[in-house]
């Protein structure tokens, strides 16, 4: 059982919420609960966060899979943790590498993506006895740093890969690649400045991609054997970087990515939570802080699938939603 010694001041903002208070960053090593505006059919108004697990090394990626309950990456620990009914967390997968995202496949197996040099990519670390490597290398080179991955109908994993910044010479450059079942990765995405959030349609006729280099997601059109095309701006989003230096591109350094059951995508960016419709209209933003940074990663979960979980910098929230997750897939 992991406790949390880390006293970490909470601090309620009993004030009205907008796009500019979302992306005000507060002191260091202080939660700011900000309570929601309201966003129709998503989220009821003055509705706040709740604090739920803090003082991790990290915390990324949470994922509510199938009679286990929410577990999420701690990168840093080389594990995947599970949080307990009494909010407590313990180790659920060890003696990982570095791990990030994570997804659930149709054959019920937990993949998560290494990030350590050497084993870097998709890798399956869950049940117990069938561990595999999905993928370590595209055309003999080391993937660099891949950040998110989701699963398809088919067995088939996207995933996307940050690489190093700056890219050395002779290394694999940002791109969103695909692995079929039992195949070779295929690079479907290179037009992307950094990658990251994935998340398929509900229809998976779709894929949506954040990047974290800019201000968009991006969608791209699936096709039959999960190549990808028609590259388009699905959104811009209204967080941004504050210390990109004036006259530089504006970042909103957006992260992972969920969806609901109406087809919404719901990112984090520097502006919190931005909730976005299958067309593209930008409904709004839910004001969430990971206390030593932007919150990373979420998903919707409980046994209603209408609590949505947000983890970073260490820390687990959670909020109660309007909107219900995507019931077809764990992610």
């Amino acid at each position: 059982m992991h406790r949390h010694a880390l006293v970490v001041p909470v601090v309620v903002a009993l004030i009205g919420s907008t796009a500019a208070s979302a992306a005000a960053q507060p002191a260091p090593n202080t939660v700011v609960l900000q309570p929601a505006p309201d966003i129709a059919g998503v989220i009821k108004g003055g509705t706040l966060p709740e604090l739920v697990v803090r003082g991790l090394r990290s915390a990324d990626d949470p994922l509510w899979l199938p009679e286990v309950g929410l577990v999420f990456s701690e990168s840093q620990g080389n594990r995947v943790v599970r949080l307990g009914d009494d909010d407590q967390v313990s180790t659920f997968v060890g003696d990982l590498n570095g791990p990030l995202g994570m997804t659930f496949d149709r054959q019920g197996r937990l993949i998560s993506l290494q990030t350590r040099a050497g084993v870097a990519g998709p890798r399956v670390i869950w049940p117990p006895g069938r561990e595999a490597v999905i993928a370590d290398r595209y055309e003999g080179k080391p993937f660099g740093r891949p950040n998110d991955v989701v699963s398809d109908r088919r067995g088939g994993v996207y995933f996307s890969d940050l690489g190093p910044r700056p890219t050395p010479p002779g290394a694999l450059s940002p791109a969103v690649y695909y692995v079929p079942p039992g195949g070779m990765p295929i690079r479907v995405a290179d037009d992307i400045a950094r990658p990251n959030g994935l998340m398929l349609s509900r229809d998976e006729k779709i894929l949506y991609v954040n990047d974290t280099g800019g201000i968009h997601v991006y969608a791209f059109d699936v096709g039959p054997d999960g190549r990808l095309a028609n590259r388009r701006v699905l959104a811009a989003y209204i967080g941004r970087d504050r210390s990109v230096a004036a006259g530089e591109p504006p970042v909103s350094n957006a992260d992972g990515l969920t969806i609901d059951d109406a087809g919404r995508l719901y990112a984090l960016t520097e502006a919190g939570i931005e909730v976005v419709s299958s067309n593209g209209e930008h409904l709004g933003a839910i004001p969430v802080w990971c206390i030593t940074r932007r919150c990373q990663n979420l998903t919707f979960g409980g046994p209603d699938k209408q609590t949505l979980y947000i983890a970073g910098g260490g820390t687990l929230l959670r909020i109660r939603m309007l909107a219900r997750g995507f019931g077809g897939r764990v992610k």
